[in-house]
């Protein structure tokens, strides 16, 4: 079974939505966790708009990237462009991408959902290459 790591930069949107939909979608074919360039907190609009569609990720945390290890992931993705920002012993992974999707921070519920919409339409492509 595949590990994947979601990245994004404080671990609160995007990479939190690829973790639920990448678990649920992906159960019994990848292993997943997200993390960020620094730990910070789950958007409540993140937590109401999964929540929408049935997904309560409201126990899920954000996690500093530093807390884990790169050797123990097969695919890193990268959910917000900061590819670049990450350390060499993670991009050189078997898969890594760099889905470079928006960031919803401070917009409103309706762009939250369309980004909601774009992670679950990549996380279910990604299950599908991996598996």
């Amino acid at each position: 079974m595949k590990k994947v790591m979601f990245v994004c930069k404080k671990n609160s949107r995007r990479s939190q939505m690829a973790e639920a939909f990448a678990r649920k979608l992906g159960e019994g074919k990848i292993a997943v966790t997200s993390s960020g360039l620094e730990a910070s907190f789950v958007d409540p609009k993140t937590v109401e708009i999964m929540s929408e569609i049935g997904m309560d990720i409201s126990n899920q945390q954000s996690k500093a990237l530093s807390e884990f290890n790169p050797e123990d992931y097969d695919a890193v993705i990268s959910l917000c462009g900061c590819g670049v920002n990450l350390p060499p012993e993670w991009v050189t992974r078997e898969v890594f991408e760099d889905w470079q999707l928006d960031d919803p921070e401070g917009g409103e519920i309706e762009t939250y959902r369309r980004i909601r919409e774009q992670v679950k339409e990549r996380v279910i492509k990604l299950i599908q290459d991996l598996s």
